[in-house]
């Protein structure tokens, strides 16, 4: 393979990663826990965070509501995760041999 196919083919592959890394950035992603919802674009930002508020009584419903909003985060970033190594782990395993 020459320089210029190769350079070529480089440029090709710059092209997709963006187009995907840009889909990935738009999409909404939902995480749940028991009381919580989530939602986040791919960029990883809070797009809004929706709790059932018909479920704090007291004090210690406070507690459990801030580890259901981890849960709830957690999820949501997981899920990222998963539709980034769905979109762009395929580039990961070309790019070694390119190198």
């Amino acid at each position: 393979m020459n320089m210029q196919n190769l350079m070529a083919q480089a440029q090709k592959l710059q092209k997709e990663i963006k187009a995907k890394q840009a889909e990935i950035d738009a999409t909404i992603f939902e995480g749940k826990s028991e009381w919580v919802l989530v939602t986040m674009n791919g960029k990883r930002e809070i797009q809004s965070i929706n709790i059932k508020k018909d479920l704090l009584n007291d004090e210690d419903d406070l507690e459990m509501l801030e580890d259901m909003i981890k849960i709830a985060f957690n999820d949501a970033l997981n899920k990222i995760e998963e539709e980034i190594q769905s979109k762009m782990g395929m580039y990961g395993d070309g790019l070694a041999g390119m190198m």
